[in-house]
């Protein structure tokens, strides 16, 4: 019987330290998504520059998109861009030029938009798989798949279905998007590779 009383009390000293285990790194998890989510907002601060006809900004925001998936990967980095688009919807102006969701999404950027958390996704996804090396090259082209492809599909299909400028003028208008969005790729690699080096783990398969 002694034996018995102690082997449950193991097992349930075990069971403890796993639950607990569980909501040390379910806390950790919601901390990550929270600053992610906040370095979003905090990327719209320096405002947006709005080129060609088409009336889509420039922001720094995709870097932050680019940087949750690839530090957090695709659960947690997609969950930081869904609670930062979720206050933009309830009306906190945390866009670019102090936009809400709503505005954007009745505006001629609402396919950019969405289409960050499909790119956070898939950047997380497969960033996932290039770890723990991080080979810079797969990062690069990684990043560039997320935040350049994926979003810009996305932005396409939205113009067409916000404005009128028609096919071409839909896909022309990435055009002035890419030299920039290139710039923030290489960023988010760099820093990616930099994190995981410093912190592996945040990744978890």
């Amino acid at each position: 019987m002694a034996g018995l009383e102690g082997a449950q009390s193991s097992a349930a000293s075990s069971s403890e330290a796993v639950s607990g285990s569980k909501v040390r790194i379910s806390a950790r998890d919601m901390a990550q998504i929270a600053v992610f989510a906040a370095l979003l907002a905090a990327l719209g601060l320096p405002g947006a520059i709005t080129v060609g006809f088409s009336g889509v900004p420039i922001t720094l925001q995709t870097l932050g998109v680019i940087l949750a998936g690839a530090i957090l990967g695709a659960r947690k980095g997609t969950a930081a861009v869904v609670v930062f688009i979720a206050l933009t919807l309830i009306g906190l102006p945390l866009l670019s030029g102090g936009r809400t969701g709503l505005t954007a999404l009745a505006g001629p950027s609402a396919g950019y938009l969405i289409g960050w958390i499909p790119a956070a996704f898939v950047i997380g996804l497969l960033t996932a798989r290039i770890l723990p090396k991080y080979p810079i090259a797969l990062g690069l082209a990684i990043n560039a798949l997320g935040a350049i492809v994926i979003i810009y599909i996305f932005g396409t299909i939205g113009l067409l279905l916000r404005t009128d400028i028609g096919v071409w003028g839909a896909i022309s208008t990435n055009f002035a998007f890419i030299p920039g969005d290139l710039v923030k790729v290489v960023i988010g690699a760099v820093v990616a590779k930099s994190v995981h080096r410093a912190y592996p783990g945040l990744i978890r398969s």
